[in-house]
């Protein structure tokens, strides 16, 4: 009977192939992984790669979006202030120009309406973790001042026109600011800053102004177009929170697959491991034979 010569070195071969899955189906019970390396499996350690990739995106989107959607929340509380500071403009501007006011009490609407625009300034230069959130891309340093030199006073925006977006993992874009020029002093009657001014001089010397019946009419037009602004403002904010919750959902759902995809099947590689446990026992015992000369025998015999 013939022997084939090389039965040895493919019975070692065997065993050494055996072994080393037995290396690494323990490996893949210590660490429930399955996939350690690309030659594991490389259309699995490929599609994980895609997956890793895009909860990286979601995971960043998903932090950028919380710091800006603090920003909007506090630009819409802001407007939501201004809009409460020109209603009451617009209610002492029309109780002035009545005529059933007195010269003092004029004078005194003049000081309420200067009140009122200096907090609608002040609520102009809100910041948002040290940046001001109505100067554009000129976030260091507050985009309103006023200048009294002049009568009427004299409004100046110190910031720029630039408007900000965010895209989001599916590529939409939100717009995140509308810049303050755009909200205050916007010209003609939506001039928020330029008609609280014209009616602070209206009333300043006692008497009404020949004006004043016509920008207090122009007040209540800055006031509407301050509430457009903050619609602009709200939807932002909706699409950002709706944009955020399907990204977060998306990188659950990924996460889940990735889990999938990479974790090893206990059971599985637990059979398969005592399946190489018990051929490698059998290897080693027919090496074992063939080296004590017995196999060899019976082959000739």
């Amino acid at each position: 009977m013939r022997v084939n010569p090389f039965y040895v070195s493919n019975l070692t071969i065997s065993l050494n192939q055996t072994q080393a899955t037995e290396q690494q189906l323990t490996a893949e019970l210590s660490s429930g992984v399955r996939v350690n390396s690309l030659s594991d499996d490389p259309l699995a350690a490929g599609e994980n790669v895609l997956l890793l990739n895009q909860m990286q995106r979601d995971d960043s989107f998903t932090q950028t979006s919380s710091m800006v959607q603090g920003q909007l929340q506090v630009a819409d509380s802001a407007l939501g202030g201004v809009v409460a500071q020109l209603t009451q403009a617009v209610t002492l501007a029309t109780s002035a120009d009545n005529g059933t006011l007195n010269a003092s009490d004029l004078k005194s609407v003049s000081n309420q309406i200067a009140g009122i625009r200096d907090e609608v300034v002040s609520l102009a230069n809100t910041s948002y973790q040290g940046q001001y959130i109505f100067g554009g891309s000129q976030t260091g340093a507050a985009p309103f001042s006023i200048s009294n030199a002049t009568t009427p006073a004299t409004a100046t925006y110190n910031g720029d026109a630039n408007v900000n977006y965010l895209q989001t993992p599916n590529g939409q874009r939100i717009q995140l600011n509308v810049p303050g020029d755009q909200i205050f002093m916007a010209g003609g009657t939506t001039s928020v800053l330029g008609v609280l001014n014209q009616l602070v001089a209206d009333f300043a010397s006692g008497t009404p102004a020949g004006t004043s019946v016509s920008d207090t009419t122009a007040l209540s037009t800055a006031l509407n177009f301050v509430s457009q602004q903050r619609v602009v403002v709200d939807n932002s904010l909706t699409r950002l929170t709706a944009a955020t919750d399907a990204a977060s959902s998306e990188q659950t759902q990924l996460t889940a697959a990735q889990t999938t995809l990479m974790q090893a099947d206990v059971a599985k590689i637990s059979t398969q491991l005592s399946m190489a446990e018990t051929q490698q026992t059998a290897l080693e015992d027919v090496i074992s034979q063939v080296g004590a000369g017995s196999l060899f025998d019976k082959l000739q015999g």
